[in-house]
């Protein structure tokens, strides 16, 4: 059979380079939402490539003709960490598709929970033994969540929500940063994802307040009684100063997504109200006052850039999770600012990823 041949392409001397092809490699834990992430993918325009053999990585990125995804995992033919981060490193020191690297996990109790529900058999279950295979995929793949250029944790992700945070990152008509805030209690690890993390465990604790202790920083009487706090405003303004001198200069170097985390003891009172306090005032939202004094707006982070990046800065789409309340059922995710505009505010649930 012959190939092929395209017609030539004339000489155009004047016209701009063509920016290079978007590549996306996907990974991470079966059943944590890898084959969603590449559903959506294939929506935006990727050309989708799922479980090729490892050394054809390479040559797949060699010949894309558009922006392309490839999902890799513990089924993929001669599945290697090592040889895939190393094939990953390579590509990036070439010109062309200069690949992100997602890694999709979850917790293990909701893992084993969507394999039972969907009867499916896991890749590296032993004689049926889902939860053993969960715990031997998570050690292989250990060197590919630390390489990840994002890590997405599905426990308590919606597919909804899964799909914004990826059209935001990865849609090929996206500009600027998305902006990813995040409440956590420290106890249950620091998100990996983070990119500043700040401690407010210092700062006076609701939870030593009987009125108070079953309620969250959601609740303006939370917030009311952290803000309170001799050493609050301080704290926030000290905030607010470094968020921004960092953030334009992530925009100006053209980084696609920041997450900035605040962490307390229990996830549920100090760190959200302060979350909810940046989200307020990096969202430009004037209608709910709140335990602090200047609000750092886009508006003023915009002011330190020029022309397209301040227009960027401003327009930002901003995510907000509070991780412990997420896990406990008392929170979803939700977007500030969704990208192209809009600031409705997302409270929906739905079915696991898959």
């Amino acid at each position: 059979m012959s190939e092929r041949l395209d017609p030539p392409v004339p000489d155009r001397p004047f016209a701009e380079p063509a920016a290079p092809h978007r590549m996306v490699v996907v990974t991470g834990l079966s059943g944590a939402g890898k084959s969603s992430i590449l559903r959506v993918l294939e929506d935006l325009g990727y050309e989708v490539v799922d479980n090729p053999p490892l050394p054809m990585i390479e040559e797949i990125a060699a010949r894309a003709a558009g922006p392309i995804a490839v999902g890799v995992d513990s089924r993929t033919r001669d599945f290697d960490p090592a040889s895939l981060v190393a094939a990953l490193a390579r590509l990036r020191g070439r010109p062309g598709p200069q690949p992100e690297l997602i890694y999709a996990t979850a917790d293990d109790a909701v893992l084993l929970r969507r394999f039972t529900a969907t009867r499916r058999r896991h890749p590296l279950a032993t004689h049926g033994n889902i939860a053993a295979g969960i715990v031997e995929e998570t050690a292989l793949t250990a060197p590919l969540r630390g390489a990840a250029d994002i890590v997405l944790d599905t426990t308590d992700l919606p597919p909804p929500e899964l799909r914004q945070i990826i059209e935001a990152r990865f849609g090929l008509g996206a500009g600027g940063m998305t902006l990813s805030l995040m409440s956590f209690a420290f106890p249950a690890g620091i998100p990996r994802e983070a990119d500043m993390v700040f401690d407010a465990r210092f700062l006076r604790n609701p939870h030593y307040v009987p009125d108070l202790a079953p309620r969250t920083g959601l609740e303006a009487q939370v917030a009311d009684y952290v803000g309170e706090d001799p050493d609050y405003q301080a704290f926030f303004r000290q905030i607010e100063g470094l968020l921004r001198l960092v953030l334009p200069r992530f925009v100006a170097e053209g980084k696609k997504y920041a997450t900035v985390a605040v962490g307390c003891s229990g996830g549920r009172h100090r760190s959200v109200t302060i979350i909810e306090a940046l989200a307020r005032s990096l969202g430009g939202d004037t209608s709910r006052s709140g335990p602090h004094d200047d609000a750092l707006d886009n508006a003023k982070i915009g002011d330190d850039l020029s022309g397209a990046a301040a227009s960027v800065a401003r327009d930002w789409p901003i995510i907000v999770t509070h991780r412990e309340l997420a896990r406990q059922g008392l929170s979803a995710w939700r977007w500030v600012r969704r990208p192209h505009g809009g600031a409705t505010p997302v409270q929906q649930r739905g079915s696991d990823p898959k």
